[in-house]
């Protein structure tokens, strides 16, 4: 017995040693490609000697003689800290995923490559201006020369994951980094979810019901759109059409966003007679899906132009939002409408062809072949007709909108071959006043963006993009998707670039967007009827106002607020009949709970701060309450409305153009009244938060509901690992504070934090080098860099990094200083 101990003991500990080896072997594969940032290497295409310093947040700040020594510098520098991420956009942009991940990438392969988006990167090469394409080429070498280097030394594949994944690596090219320029667009993009749900609800309410639901923002109206169904009076009845399906999209890396997950941000401006030091102020923080690591990199460039600083995109040779010495900007999504959709009739004695004004015409057609990881091959038959690519019905929900005998395509600035919009980029980073800032918009095309921008004593702001030119008798004025035949429909080209809205040093002195409605001019001036926020931007109008003069601080006051006026519009209206009730119901009832609920509620005073149970009681609340109000008039349809709609509340309970019809439940026979279905919804919140949190309702903490949701994009889902490579942070804000936290409505964790400010800025003229900046994770893609995650603790808290120009300054504190040096002629 003895003896059988003694060899269980030894067969534990040596599976125990083995386990220990194997871990070691594993961590010291996966260290291998962390690089060192304290070396001196000798490379391929450089002119001149050139330093990469490397301040103590790991934020490289480039030294060298030409620009283009720069711009292979910061490629260089890219590789190193996010190879995996720039690998994975370039295949995403490509449509060749699945090739690395199998079939769970091929939806997404199939929308890309139906888009044709690298193609058309590759056309837009030569378009751009001759300082752009050798920043493109110098770029490209950089990142090449880091890629070599890997090979070279065999530095762990450049990245942990290439292990787990290994296909090769092919050299980076111009073509690449115009591609994921073009793949952020698609991400930012919205319009088409909001035609094909328009088209939808129209099929299943009537026309004031969907003016509710879908209204539009403040201001004024619209002409009555026609019957969606009407449109095709050869298939007149809704029932014709697919069903529609709100099933989470399972396809690995997909690029479109949920509704209400595109582009959103935040930027404001201050004229020096508003700030309180007589300069120039800008704040800017640009929303998107959180990830890890996060989209943005920070870094420093010295052109020949100037130095400039601030968020770059790895894989783009530029600066995207920033500053320099002299001039600054920032960037909202600008809402404009750049998308349509097209319902194709297809020639049913052919179906390679769709009814044009000239009659039935061909489609373009191209085969390409998707290959994919232990699996067959697939060949997709790509077609194009006049007005787009023809985009099956799978993807974003078409097929719920396309008659029998018609199919959809996709009209959208952002499919042009002739696309400057990288040059734009290039002109914007170098420019040195708000007029040259302006200038160099009119290159851009898409995806089209709000550009606040301050010189040391003015103020704009400017919308660049694309605006497709649409004709005054557009049967939907491109709000649903249009029958493509009719000639009033397509579009004649693009609008000039001073249509596009611009606003220049406004009496007020003040400036700003949080994605909310610039202006009112009638169709097809009409730049959107679609934005993004019609609440945020009440609390900045009153925080802006609030103040006589403004500061860094009071900037940073205003990035950081939290306070929803959302929840103090709403609750009082919804609850107005529910606060005061008589006696105390007897502990434990539901009356009882209710009561302590309402209690809190009424002492709050909206901030959405993490540490109190009220703002997780309002937004379980107000989500029961949406879902009672609009389940058994849209029934499945209803499902798409993940967050709450705080206009469409506020109609019902003001009861606007009759919209407290809502409240009534079809099926049942009495009439319910709005204060009832309030009353029914909290008590469905409290129960949900009884099941999920608990019933002490005064110990619940909103942020442990709404964490933001860092997560490793392809090992995120994997057992153990990701509790490596995901970072998870319990987060203040909401979906309508300027700290904008927007939740993911997702059963069954619907309040996690996943679409933020994954960058934050703020400028300050009067003291340029006091000037701030951070992004949400790190700089390093690498799990196992103390720089994945190290300037994620600072931006939970609401703190940020200094954004100096100083050399010294980064000098000072270094984490390593790398030196690259010419081995040779460039090639």
């Amino acid at each position: 017995m003895a003896s059988l101990f003694k060899w269980m003991v030894r067969g534990v500990s040596a599976v125990l040693v083995l386990a220990v080896l194997a871990l070691a072997f594993v961590y010291y594969l996966a260290s291998r490609s962390l690089p060192d940032y304290e070396a001196e290497r000798s490379v391929i295409g450089l002119e001149a000697p050139v330093e990469i310093v490397r301040d103590n947040h790991d934020v490289p700040h480039i030294f060298g003689k030409t620009d283009n020594d720069v711009y292979f510098a910061l490629g260089y520098a890219h590789a190193q800290d996010r190879l995996w991420q720039m690998v994975t956009m370039r295949r995403t942009v490509q449509g060749r995923l699945s090739e690395m991940f199998g079939e769970r990438t091929l939806k997404t392969d199939e929308l890309m490559r139906r888009l044709d988006l690298y193609r058309l990167a590759q056309a837009s090469v030569e378009a751009q201006d001759d300082a752009t394409k050798a920043a493109l080429t110098a770029y490209a070498r950089g990142v090449n020369a880091w890629l070599d280097r890997v090979n070279d030394e065999a530095l762990g594949r450049g990245a942990p994951e290439f292990f787990l994944f290994d296909n090769a690596i092919s050299p980076w090219v111009p073509a690449d980094s115009i591609a994921i320029l073009k793949l952020m667009g698609v991400q930012l993009a919205g319009h088409i979810e909001e035609e094909v749900l328009r088209a939808r609800v129209s099929l299943s309410l009537d026309e004031d019901r969907v003016a509710d639901i879908l209204p539009d923002m403040p201001g004024s109206g619209v002409a009555a759109l026609p019957d969606y169904a009407s449109l095709f009076p050869d298939r007149p009845d809704a029932t014709q059409f697919a069903a529609y399906d709100d099933s989470p999209e399972d396809a690995l890396l997909y690029p479109a966003a949920d509704r209400g997950l595109g582009g959103a941000s935040n930027a404001w401006a201050a004229a020096p007679d508003r700030s309180a030091a007589g300069g120039t102020l800008l704040a800017n923080d640009p929303h998107l899906g959180f990830s890890a690591p996060t989209i943005w990199y920070l870094a420093r460039l010295e052109l020949a132009s100037g130095a400039v600083i601030g968020g770059t995109l790895p894989g783009v040779p530029a600066v995207l939002l920033g500053r320099s010495a002299d001039f600054a900007w920032g960037l909202t999504s600008s809402y404009l409408d750049d998308q349509d959709v097209f319902i194709e009739k297809v020639n049913p004695e052919n179906p390679a062809e769709v009814m044009t004004p000239l009659g039935y015409q061909p489609l373009t057609q191209r085969s390409s072949i998707i290959r994919v990881k232990d699996a067959a091959p697939v060949t997709i038959n790509l077609q194009w007709s006049d007005n787009g690519p023809i985009i099956p019905g799978k993807h974003y929900n078409l097929a719920s909108v396309t008659p029998p005998g018609h199919v959809a395509s996709l009209g959208w600035t952002l499919l042009a071959g002739n696309d400057r919009s990288m040059t734009a980029a290039m002109k914007l980073m170098q420019a040195k006043s708000v007029v040259q800032g302006i200038e160099a918009g009119r290159d851009f095309v898409a995806p089209s963006q709000n550009v606040t921008m301050i010189d040391r004593d003015t103020i704009a702001l400017k919308t660049i993009g694309a605006m497709p030119r649409r004709d005054a008798d557009h049967m939907t004025f491109g709000r649903l998707p249009a029958p493509g035949w009719r000639e009033e429909n397509r579009w004649v080209g693009r609008e000039a670039y001073a249509a596009n809205p611009q606003f220049v040093s406004p009496s007020g002195g003040i400036v700003g967007n949080t994605n909310n409605k610039l202006l009112e001019r009638p169709f097809p001036l009409h730049v959107s009827y679609d934005w993004g926020d019609s609440q945020r931007i009440q609390r900045w109008e009153f925080l802006m106002q609030n103040r006589e003069v403004h500061t860094r601080e009071s900037f940073i006051e205003a990035q950081l607020d939290i306070v929803s006026p959302t929840a103090r519009n709403l609750l009082p209206l919804v609850g107005a009949d529910l606060w005061f009730t008589g006696e105390a119901a007897p502990e434990g009832t539901p009356d009882r709970k209710r009561q302590q609920a309402l209690d809190l509620l009424a002492n709050w005073n909206g901030e959405m701060n993490e540490h109190l149970p009220e703002p997780l009681i309002y937004m379980a609340w107000m989500r029961a309450l949406q879902n009672r109000l609009i389940r058994d008039e849209m029934g499945p349809l209803a499902t798409v409305f993940h967050h709450v709609e705080p206009i469409f509340i506020e109609r019902v309970y003001r009861d606007v153009d009759g919209a407290s019809v809502w409240c009534d439940v079809v099926q049942s026979a009495p009439t319910e009244t709005c204060t009832e279905i309030a009353r029914e919804a909290l008590d469905d919140a409290l129960l949900w938060i009884d099941e999920h949190y608990g019933s002490s309702y005064e110990s619940l903490r909103w942020g442990d509901a709404h964490e933001a949701t860092h997560d490793h994009q392809v090992l995120g889902d994997l057992p153990v690992l990701k509790w490596f490579v995901n970072i998870r942070q319990s987060t203040s804000g909401g979906d309508n504070t300027l700290l904008r936290g927007k939740t993911s409505g997702r059963d069954p964790d619907p309040f996690l934090n996943v679409h933020g400010a994954g960058y934050r800025g703020v400028y300050d003229f009067a003291d340029p080098d006091s000037s701030l900046f951070i992004t949400s994770t790190g700089q390093s893609g690498h799990f196992l860099s103390r720089h994945y995650d190290d300037l994620g603790d600072l931006w939970r808290r609401g703190e940020y990094v200094p954004m100096s120009l100083d050399p010294d300054l980064a000098r000072a504190a270094s984490v390593g200083t790398t030196v690259l040096t010419p081995a040779g002629p460039q090639n």
